[in-house]
């Protein structure tokens, strides 16, 4: 199992990440996303009209990275594969819109369905470059 060092688990709390896939074309797709964190699992809450989204969907291969927006040479990546479930109930959704103080369901269609999208890491690099 892959750990989160404790020098960089602060960032765990960050109000924002940018979520890397993999687009139809071969080419990095980013995206700020808000996210969760539980431990050494992170999950973002995800519209499936959204590019992202569909990305995942054909390549199941993510990357997150939180920059500590305070020492811009410290910040956590982590690759992982990931595992999408439905959230059509927005259980998980009003988790993280608690964390952020939003209701999801007001960025969503009448159409527009949620998922819980879990990052499972096969890489963590926590890094400080100022060290």
């Amino acid at each position: 199992m892959f750990r989160i060092s404790e020098s960089h688990r602060d960032l765990l709390d960050a109000d924002v990440g940018v979520l890397a896939t993999v687009g139809s074309d071969g080419r990095p797709q980013l995206s700020a996303v808000w996210f969760l964190a539980d431990d050494d699992t992170i999950a973002l809450s995800l519209n499936t009209s959204r590019q992202k989204t569909k990305n995942l969907e054909v390549n199941a291969a993510a990357t997150l990275f939180i920059l500590d927006r305070q020492n811009p040479y410290r910040y956590l990546e982590v690759r992982g594969d990931v595992t999408i479930e439905p959230d059509d109930d927005y259980v998980f959704a009003d988790r993280v819109g608690k964390k952020y103080q939003a209701n999801l369901r007001e960025h969503d269609g009448p159409s527009d369905r949620r998922v819980k999208v879990e990052i499972n890491p096969v890489r963590i690099n926590a890094v400080d470059m100022a060290r």
